[in-house]
């Protein structure tokens, strides 16, 4: 029975993706209403993260943030499962990709990189971006449980324009391989979600002590390849501009944690400037940090818990 409404699901989403952007934006709106008015879609996760992230805004200010918020979650979800049957012409119109020099360099280096991502703005139509760069574009992903059919599909929708799949368990000897390789990779990860609460990373995020994820900087020591930032803006409705940023150049000449300081500290400028965009409903902060992980400052020091 799981298996019927499984595919029922994903038959449903295959025919989501065919409709026009206009279509598209009235279903958004009322998921919006759907989520935020009547299913109240994880509304106090939402709050208790938005006002210990900013104790200094008002909780009219809380409110209106959290509102953009659903509204952008809908858009974010039909955009996602439209990018299914989005054509090459329709992917340019709307989104636009900057900075793309800093692959071609690396490549000519013959090196493969390190491109930390985020749960910003949209962050699965860039995929795409395999058609500008001659590296392969490699992206890390989490497998769906107990929902087989609904994997394919994402995997299908993240890959039709030439992006590769990776299983996270397999990120780090992916990462190492690639040293190796004939062709350079672009291996892209996103960091800002709950780790185990047994991470050995901490520190100060949004007002809080934040886990984050020490596979990034582990995959950068043991490899040294150059670790670079992978930011969306969005500049209208499903509309959006991509910016990459060197991080690190030489992985190997800084401290692992520092690697990891310099992902943190952009990520908290990107959502202090944009708040409504990032993915509140996430339980960020469903952990507390273990009596023996101390947490790491960005001034280089260690504080004792």
């Amino acid at each position: 029975m799981n298996s019927i409404l499984n595919r029922l699901v994903v038959g449903l989403c295959k025919l989501t993706a065919r409709l026009p952007f206009w279509v598209i934006f009235g279903l958004a709106d009322i998921f919006y209403v759907l989520l935020y008015y009547i299913a109240r879609y994880r509304r106090k996760v939402v709050h208790e993260n938005l006002t210990r992230s900013f104790p200094e805004k008002s909780p009219e200010e809380i409110r209106r943030i959290t509102k953009k918020f659903y509204h952008h979650l809908s858009d974010l979800g039909l955009e996602t499962i439209k990018l299914n049957q989005m054509t090459e012409k329709e992917i340019d119109d709307r989104l636009k990709i900057h900075n793309l020099d800093i692959f071609e360099e690396y490549y000519q280096q013959h090196k493969s990189v390190i491109l930390l991502g985020m749960h910003h703005n949209n962050w699965e139509w860039s995929g795409s971006m395999q058609r500008f760069i001659k590296a392969t574009f490699l992206v890390v992903y989490n497998p769906v449980r107990n929902n087989k059919a609904l994997e394919r599909f994402i995997l299908d929708t993240r890959e039709r324009f030439g992006a590769k799949s990776v299983v996270v368990n397999h990120s780090v000897r992916t990462a190492l391989g690639l040293n190796n390789a004939e062709r350079p990779g672009v291996l892209i990860l996103a960091a800002d979600q709950t780790p185990q609460p047994n991470s050995l990373f901490w520190t100060m995020f949004l007002n809080q002590e934040t886990a984050f994820f020490p596979g990034p900087m582990k995959i950068a020591i043991k490899t040294n390849q150059p670790v670079v930032l992978h930011h969306t803006r969005k500049i209208g409705r499903s509309r959006y501009e991509v910016f990459f940023y060197k991080l690190v150049e030489n992985p190997a000449e800084v401290k692992p944690e520092e690697i990891m300081m310099a992902y943190v500290r952009k990520l908290e400028e990107i959502i202090r400037a944009e708040p409504e965009y990032w993915l509140w409903s996430h339980r960020r902060w469903k952990h507390k940090r273990p009596a023996n992980v101390e947490l790491y400052e960005s001034e280089k020091k260690i504080i004792d818990n």
